[in-house]
Parts: C-alpha cells; sequence; structure tokens
C-alpha cells in the first residue's frame, strides 16, 4: 500500500502538467454512455490495430501442416529462451505482473487535475476503465475456453485456448501503450517505451509456449483478444476528445526531426 502511495505523490510531482493537451485531466471525462459515434470509432480503430489483426493472422498460419504442434513440441522440448519448462511457467506469471504494475504506473503518473480531491476521483474513474477492460478481457478468454474446450500440450486440463496468461500480459500492455500516448514524452522515449512494454507481454506469451502449457496459435490468439478488447474499452470510454500525442518524423534533405504532434 506504502508504494502506491508513493507513485501517487510521485506523480504528482513529476507528471509536469496538470491536465492533458485539451486541458482535461486524465480519467475526468470517463463516461458510462460514450455515444454511438465514439463507440464506433473505437471499434474500427480497434480492429484495423496491428495488435489485433497480426497475431490473429498468425494463429491461422500455424496451422498450415501442422506447425502449431511442431512448434509447441520444438520450444518445450529446446527451451531456448527462459532454459526450462519450470523456469518458463514462473516468468511468464512474474511478465504479466510486470505488465500490470507497469499500466499503474503510467496511470497514477498521467496528469489527472490541479487540486488532490479531483485529481483522485479523477484517477478513481479512469483507474475504474481499465479495471473494467482487463476483466472483459478475463471473462471472455474465460469463456472461448470452456467454449473450444483444447487440451493443453502437456494435457493437464482442456483449458489452452486462448492462453489467459497472455491475455491478461497484452491487456495491460496495450493500456500501458495507451498511456504512454498521453505522456509528454519524447517520440524517441516514447516508441521505445512502448516498444518495451510489448515486448514483456510477447515474453510472457512465449514463456507459455516454452513452458509447455500453451500452444502458438493460443498465444496469438489470446494476444489478438486482449489487444482489441483492451483498445477498444479504453478508447469507448475513457472520453479522450484530444487527439494523443504520436511521433512524428519529418525529412528535409540535410536533416531529420523527430517531435510529438497534437491535435486540438
Amino acid at each position: 500500500m506504502r508504494r502506491w502511495i508513493l507513485l501517487g505523490v510521485l506523480s504528482l510531482t513529476l507528471g509536469g502538467c496538470a491536465t492533458l493537451p485539451n486541458g482535461r485531466g486524465w480519467g475526468e471525462d470517463a463516461t458510462l454512455v460514450p455515444g454511438w459515434s465514439r463507440v464506433g470509432h473505437a471499434l474500427q480503430s480497434a480492429g484495423r490495430s496491428p495488435g489485433t489483426w497480426a497475431p490473429l493472422a498468425g494463429a491461422l498460419l500455424v496451422q498450415i501442416d501442422h506447425a502449431d504442434e511442431r512448434l509447441s513440441d520444438w520450444a518445450s522440448e529446446h527451451t531456448p529462451v527462459f532454459g526450462s519448462q519450470q523456469t518458463a511457467d514462473a516468468r511468464s506469471t512474474d511478465l504479466a505482473n510486470g505488465c500490470q504494475n507497469l499500466y499503474y504506473l503510467t496511470a497514477l503518473t498521467l496528469p489527472s487535475g490541479k487540486q488532490p480531491a479531483s485529481w483522485a476521483g479523477n484517477k478513481i474513474k479512469g483507474l475504474a476503465v481499465g479495471y473494467v477492460a482487463s476483466e472483459a478481457v478475463s471473462v471472455a478468454t474465460d469463456w472461448i475456453k470452456d467454449e473450444t474446450d483444447r487440451q493443453r500440450p502437456d494435457g493437464r486440463d482442456r483449458k489452452s485456448f486462448p492462453s489467459g496468461h497472455t491475455s491478461r500480459a497484452t491487456s495491460f500492455a496495450t493500456l500501458t501503450a495507451r498511456n504512454l500516448d498521453y505522456l509528454p514524452l519524447p517520440s524517441r522515449t516514447s516508441i521505445i517505451s512502448k516498444t518495451g512494454v510489448y515486448s514483456l507481454a510477447a515474453a510472457a506469451a512465449w514463456a507459455r509456449v516454452e513452458a509447455k502449457r500453451h500452444y502458438p496459435s493460443d498465444v496469438l490468439a489470446g494476444a489478438a483478444l486482449s489487444h482489441f478488447l483492451s483498445l477498444f474499452i479504453y478508447d469507448s470510454f475513457l472520453g479522450l476528445d484530444s487527439a494523443p500525442l504520436v511521433p512524428s518524423v519529418t525529412v528535409m534533405r540535410d536533416e531529420v526531426h523527430l517531435g510529438l504532434t497534437c491535435s486540438f
């Protein structure tokens, strides 16, 4: 508890501006009734995101020539990254927890208002949206597990598809990446930070394969499902009307300019 109180105090100091570029605090405009226009836009954006369609395409591709089973057998036998199935199993949980902690850290760091009372209220609303997103992913993952009834590679039960660890890690990685869009970071730092958090989620997913708990298609489908739902709920219900700060690149004859752009 003291750790989160300290992070909250630090976020008030280090968050820079007290509001987002649109003059509002993060979480201030969170709503239960976002309207069909916002929901439709969020739905399209989440569906078109590479984080949704790329792993989904990968899950389909590994069905060719039994690549799914063969890659699972190779990874769990050689464990090239984690060294053993037991280590891979333990690290998958640690990595998923790491993604969750990064989400809360970035959420606390985002500017949510000038006054402590309004700051706290806005944080609670913003974090509530994140909680709903992660819980929606968990419920959807468990429902699909029950419906597909796929046996795990190690044969321990029939809850292989999709991967719950991967869904959880990817959900928090997606929410963290969206939080980073609204932090006034240099473009290089933002890109590196997003790459890092998604790499943690990818490592958690691969650990599940090396641990012989899931097939590659299980973790790929879990990543696609989780990214889609988390991005959709974040963009629909958090009520952020201003465009996020996004990297920009301007190429001139003798130099390249990197920066952040935001529309109002």
